[in-house]
């Protein structure tokens, strides 16, 4: 079985958004699969064709297909209650 989360975010370490999102991962108890596109070139280019070559980052892809993009916090949550 497959351990990785059908959840990635793409992220990178210095960023506090993406710090505070992993907080909300963490208190609901999900998993999720983060790509640092500081040192993946690819996640890099996924993110950027995401968002039409201008990343953000966190970038969330959810199961569905769909993403959100530097989400607060209630935004990630609901989206999270909503799967």
């Amino acid at each position: 079985m497959d351990n990785k989360s059908e959840i990635v975010m793409y992220s990178t370490q210095w960023c506090g958004d993406c710090i505070r999102s992993k907080k909300v991962f963490d208190k609901l108890n999900i998993k999720f699969t983060e790509i640092d596109i500081d040192f993946d070139k690819e996640g890099f280019e996924i993110a950027k064709k995401i968002q039409n070559q201008n990343p953000r980052i966190p970038t969330i892809v959810f199961e569905d297909g769909s993403f959100l993009i530097e989400p607060t916090d209630v935004e990630l949550t609901d989206k999270l209650n909503s799967l």
